[in-house]
């Protein structure tokens, strides 16, 4: 079954350049394009998309203001961020608004289109940038020596096989379910089985939580 998507962004060019993307392949569904948040609060409970690609700076509601209005009322609609930003206040701000994945509009269409697909099967997908910021945020709050981490943070670790402790590194530096599989020459599919008991195991639910377990927090 097709993944369906909505596109909310202001900028005529990007918009259609995105809908492109989406209309070109036979995975994805557009279910609807939308030039404002005030647009988009309307119509995107109607619509129930699985995946929106929300844009940041809308001029009128912002997107991370629509994804806070919108996530309580609409917990299966998944939000990505797409945008030129990389400021953490903004990073931090999206994801506490319940947004669920954060990509740049740089990003290529195929990553794109791959981070649309993690991000319906369960994951967190980041642009590498931004994952590097939401991991080095983490890094800087847990800056307190190796046994000051929390026994039972580190004992769910330990639940971890190799493979698992492996792929969970390279989630937390933001790569997709593709790249992995490509740096451990294992098919996607076991990559997405061993993420699945990852998350299993930390008793996560995506990859910003099984990263925030990896730090020790």
């Amino acid at each position: 079954m097709a993944i369906t998507v909505c596109i909310v962004d202001d900028t005529a060019d990007i918009r259609h350049a995105l809908e492109e993307i989406v209309r070109l392949s036979d995975d994805y569904k557009l279910l609807g394009s939308f030039s404002s948040g005030e647009d988009a609060l309307q119509k995107l409970p109607v619509l129930q998309p699985n995946v929106v690609l929300m844009d940041i700076n809308l001029g009128g509601i912002s997107g991370i203001e629509c994804v806070r209005r919108l996530k309580p009322e609409n917990p299966d609609i998944l939000f990505m961020m797409c945008t030129v930003y990389e400021e953490d206040e903004k990073i931090f701000e999206a994801l506490s608004a319940g947004a669920n994945g954060y990509i740049l509009k740089k990003t290529s269409p195929a990553k794109l289109l791959d981070a649309i697909r993690e991000l319906s099967e369960g994951g967190a997908p980041m642009s590498t940038q931004i994952a590097r910021k939401v991991v080095a945020a983490f890094q800087q709050k847990n800056s307190t020596p190796d046994h000051a981490v929390s026994f039972s943070t580190e004992g769910k670790l330990n639940t971890l096989s190799n493979r698992e402790l492996e792929i969970l590194e390279l989630l937390s530096k933001g790569l997709l379910y593709k790249e992995i599989s490509a740096q451990l020459f294992i098919s996607q599919e076991t990559v997405r089985k061993h993420v699945y008991h990852i998350y299993e195991k930390l008793h996560v639910n995506n990859r910003i939580e099984a990263v925030n377990r990896y730090f020790g927090r």
